[in-house]
């Protein structure tokens, strides 16, 4: 079993909360979400607020608190070989309640379908929230190119913008 070594990034004034998996093993050695060179989040995400992201932590958690979006994932723990989604067994969910309860979220969104599955499974009744499923960021994903995620990933540009 391999606990969450990264914190969950948030503030107080975080509106909407993004959860993933579980890190990939570069993510988990990175320290910081979604640091895998292939995974498109960081990409997807320029491209939805028309911006550019420098490739290190700090520029990462200055756009995420520019923009309000807090992130964590739904396993704290699991069982996982390497990085692979499809390998998770085992799973421990995140407390996110803590997270709720020191922000301004009031819409989850959800990357990947096995995220997004565990969710409404380990998480969903305890919070009492609903999220809204977007397709995986991971290059396993290869059914969706980045203009296909940025079309889908839009959605939480406009939230924010409501």
């Amino acid at each position: 079993m391999i606990e969450q070594p990264i914190e969950p990034y948030y503030n107080s004034d975080s509106e909407v909360l993004i959860l993933g998996s579980f890190p990939s093993k570069t993510s988990r050695d990175a320290g910081f979400f979604y640091a895998h060179p292939q995974n498109r989040f960081w990409p997807t995400l320029a491209k939805v607020f028309d911006t550019k992201i420098d490739n290190d932590t700090l520029s990462k958690k200055a756009f995420l608190k520019k923009h309000k979006i807090a992130l964590y994932d739904v396993c704290f723990q699991c069982e996982i070989k390497g990085s692979s989604d499809a390998s998770i067994k085992k799973v421990v969910p995140s407390d996110i309640g803590f997270i709720l309860k020191n922000s301004q979220i009031k819409k989850i969104f959800i990357n990947g379908k096995l995220a997004y599955n565990l969710y409404n499974k380990l998480i969903k009744d305890k919070i009492g929230m609903d999220a809204v499923s977007l397709p995986s960021t991971s290059p396993a994903n290869a059914k969706f190119r980045l203009d296909d995620l940025v079309r889908e990933y839009q959605v939480i540009k406009t939230y924010l913008d409501s």
